[in-house]
């Protein structure tokens, strides 16, 4: 899962990552990437990405919709804008 977000409110979206951590490792999830220092190759000028791997979609859609994680998605949503892509990866 690769997401790219914007920070609108940085003490909220702080709430957020302080969070959700144990929550995407409690569903299977583990962070690659979570970062704000991002160099350019182009014209794409993300502020914020996160790269987490998943063993399938259906490990992402029980962690989305989990109790945990919906009672502190609104955290996310005034804290930040995102758009998040699921990318099949591929067997080494």
């Amino acid at each position: 899962m690769i997401i790219q977000s914007k920070i609108k409110d940085s003490a909220t979206y702080n709430q957020y990552i302080e969070q959700v951590s144990p929550i995407v490792e409690k569903y299977g999830g583990r962070y690659h990437v979570r970062g704000e220092k991002i160099r350019s190759l182009g014209d794409w000028r993300p502020e914020r990405m996160i790269v987490i791997e998943f063993q399938n979609e259906e490990q992402i859609r029980q962690w989305l919709t989990s109790p945990e994680y919906t009672a502190i998605a609104s955290l996310r949503e005034k804290g930040a804008d995102a758009q998040a892509v699921i990318v099949e990866g591929y067997q080494r």
